[in-house]
């Protein structure tokens, strides 16, 4: 029978969130910050993740690594709208995304920077998230308006912190992102093509 860390995978929840609601705090949203990641204490999340729990890294890339399918991630981003994965539809071999939510995308780059920290520990800097982010933002299927917008603010935090990323100006930048970009994105994931396609073309399916 494999082993379980509960008190230290615990520790590991209750400081990630910790961080979490700080940097909620230094970006408005503190509310967000208190209910940031609570399925991560439910049976079918926690339960699991002690038994994958390494001390480096996340347990559900140990439980990819055994089982291929995760079972903890696949409750967790459908419970926590702060993932981008819980904003796409799919249907008929079609991805349909809408973009992040404000509140829920400032959230996501509290995530990441509070994640970033936690593992990184004494090596954390600054940039860390950004560069984390860079390093995987093109296999993310995550809207091109949220995409954007969370890369200047994990910029924009590499260089000042939480200086310039006060409410206001991120609401901002967050309406003039959503500008750029059509409101919801149609991925074809059978174009052909490497690179998925995006368009804002209704599939044929929904023209009948």
């Amino acid at each position: 029978m494999a082993k379980r860390h509960i008190f230290k995978h615990l520790h590991t929840i209750n400081k990630h969130r910790f961080i979490v609601f700080t940097n909620c705090c230094h970006l408005g949203i503190p509310f967000r910050g208190l209910l940031h990641d609570l399925s991560k204490y439910s049976s079918k999340e926690f339960w699991p993740s002690t038994k994958y729990y390494r001390g480096v890294g996340s347990p559900i890339l140990n439980e990819r690594k055994e089982t291929i399918y995760s079972n903890i991630w696949n409750h967790h981003t459908n419970r926590n709208r702060h993932h981008f994965e819980y904003w796409i539809d799919l249907c008929n071999n079609y991805i349909f995304i809408r973009p992040m939510p404000y509140k829920f995308a400032l959230e996501y780059v509290a995530d990441v920077i509070s994640a970033s920290k936690t593992y990184a520990g004494k090596n954390f800097y600054p940039s860390k998230p950004l560069e984390y982010f860079e390093q995987r933002k093109h296999t993310y299927l995550m809207h091109s308006a949220t995409k954007e917008f969370v890369e200047h603010l994990f910029k924009e935090y590499s260089i000042n912190r939480f200086k310039n990323l006060k409410k206001k100006h991120t609401k901002t930048i967050y309406e003039e992102c959503l500008e750029k970009f059509p409101n919801i994105e149609v991925h074809d994931l059978l174009n052909g093509n490497k690179e998925i396609k995006i368009t804002t073309d209704l599939p044929s399916f929904l023209q009948k």
